[in-house]
Order: C-alpha cells, then structure tokens, then sequence
C-alpha cells in the first residue's frame, strides 16, 4: 500500500474518533509525538519524504 493512502486512512481514521468521542485525540497524539519523539514517527516522516 502506498505511504500518502496509508496515511490519509490513518487521518481518516483519527478524524472518525474525535467526531465520535469528544475527547481531542489527534491533539493528544500530536502532544505526545512533540515531547516523547518516538522512533516510529521519524520512521513515518522519512518514509514520506522519501517517496
């Protein structure tokens, strides 16, 4: 599958959950990815941009 549909499901997916749940999870995960710095995030950035 390719990375931009992978990552516009992903969206897709995020954008349901705070439409069905009034609790702002993109804004959680967005929270959480600046001050942890996962790994599997820098792995997703790169994999985008190197497509």
């Amino acid at each position: 599958m390719n990375t931009n549909t992978k990552t516009l499901i992903y969206l897709v997916v995020l954008a349901v959950f705070d439409l069905v749940i009034p609790i702002p999870i993109t804004a959680g995960i967005l929270i959480y990815v600046f001050l942890v710095k996962p790994p599997w995030f820098r792995d997703l950035v790169s994999e985008i941009y190197a497509s």
